[in-house]
């Protein structure tokens, strides 16, 4: 912890006291959290900072704001995204459609086709 101690006490720091830590230092912390087996938690107590701060860092990055460096143990897996293909709906016979008109109730099975569907609804809507 002791070289840790020493590298942050060379962190530059603002004139209200805190540290001004360097988009390169941040993206650097971001990149230690997604070494298999680390967590923000964890990563955070080692700069002496808020897990929040360190989310926020992270945040940035994916948004595109933090380039992250190549750091041993990360590993990225390139991802597709494939367009989903609409499955039609299966229609099991105990399904029914109800079509009422007035005090006129016409059961049908979902199965039945849509023409022959479209012909009852003419017929009671007459």
């Amino acid at each position: 912890m002791g070289a840790i101690s020493e590298f942050l006490a060379s962190v530059p720091r603002r004139a209200d006291g805190k540290r001004n830590w360097p988009s390169e230092l941040k993206a650097r912390i971001v990149a230690e959290t997604l070494i298999e087996g680390e967590t923000v938690k964890a990563v955070a107590r080692r700069y002496e900072l808020i897990p929040s701060t360190v989310s926020d860092w992270r945040r940035m990055a994916r948004q595109g704001k933090l380039v992250l460096p190549n750091l041993e143990g990360i590993d990225f897996v390139p991802v597709e995204i494939e367009v989903p293909v609409p499955q039609p709906l299966a229609v099991t016979s105990s399904s029914t459609i109800d079509v009422i008109k007035d005090d006129v109730a016409v059961r049908l099975d979902a199965a039945t086709p849509a023409p022959r569907i479209a012909e009852i609804v003419r017929a009671i809507a007459t």
